[in-house]
């Protein structure tokens, strides 16, 4: 018998109000995280502790600028530019994880490697659950991200084991680690329409087992490196996590005191040189073969 979620849906003309919702609202919130990821990710750049991983951190924001320009491309099929969906919205629009948001420990590179491990984890499980999507336009452009997405978890964890071979690089690392663990927890607030998303099969997986997922994956390996992760307790019988969890949580467009500043900051050149369209994040993804 088939059920929505077996059900593949149309083009973007031929969905319902209640389907396209769904769809905006889960391509939304994927796009952002990775924008906003990217915009933090630059900050590092001539700043990294060698020049090997300053180019392995433009690389990866250059990756994430991209992985958003196929989101935010399939979002223009219902009518937006992406004008209005990054230079000229208002900072409540966007739906990104506040883990994303948050300004750098000033000087400490243990805190965008783990925060970027922490993302990538789930960026992972989560393409996995897209793969099978019911919804074609997102199903189709999984691999070209996860094959992206491979260097960039790859690239988390080589530095990991390396921070975390001393003391001093370890004691970094759980710093960062306090810091940014009830923030990663974000990353799985469920938006008002997850339901709908789930039921639709527009991923195969909902926020609390991509939630599982991701902590079965991240606290084994973290505390193999001789770190304590933040949980108190991880019941595996309903996924419970005891950890006091962000007042913001970015899913439902409230943010922390730092995002106005750091939208302020890349919108700005669009705004001061009063631009009619800005350039495009990248070439449009339909256009490239």
């Amino acid at each position: 018998m088939s059920t929505e979620a077996d059900t593949e849906l149309g083009g973007p003309t031929e969905l319902s109000e209640r389907e396209r919702a769904a769809v905006e609202a889960l391509l939304r919130g994927m796009a952002d995280d990775e924008f906003v990821l990217a915009e933090r990710y630059i900050e590092w750049q001539v700043e990294s502790p060698t020049l090997e991983s300053d180019l392995s951190i433009a690389n990866i924001a250059q990756d994430e600028y991209g992985h958003a320009r196929l989101w935010y491309d399939l979002l223009e099929d219902f009518g937006a530019a992406e004008e209005d969906l990054i230079w000229e919205a208002d900072p409540t629009d966007f739906r990104h994880a506040t883990l994303v948001e948050l300004p750098f420990a000033e000087g400490d590179w243990a805190d965008a490697i783990v925060r970027g491990y922490l993302f990538d984890v789930h960026e992972r499980n989560l393409l996995d659950a897209l793969a099978g999507s019911q919804y074609p336009r997102i199903a189709d452009r999984v691999e070209k991200i996860r094959r992206e997405e491979e260097y960039h978890l790859e690239h988390g964890r080589s530095w990991l084991e390396h921070l975390a071979d001393d003391a001093p690089g370890r004691e970094h690392v759980q710093d960062a680690l306090d810091r940014l663990f009830p923030y990663a927890l974000t990353l799985f607030e469920p938006m008002a329409e997850e339901e709908d998303i789930v039921d639709l099969g527009l991923r195969t997986a909902s926020v609390d087992d991509l939630r599982g997922q991701w902590l079965d994956e991240v606290v084994p390996y973290l505390e193999s490196l001789g770190l304590r992760v933040p949980v108190d307790d991880v019941p595996v019988d309903d996924g419970a996590v005891l950890v006091d969890l962000p007042d913001r949580r970015g899913r439902n467009g409230d943010h922390t005191e730092h995002w106005p500043e750091l939208f302020e900051e890349f919108t700005f050149t669009y705004h001061d040189l009063d631009y009619a369209r800005p350039p495009h994040l990248m070439e449009d993804p339909d256009d490239v073969e």
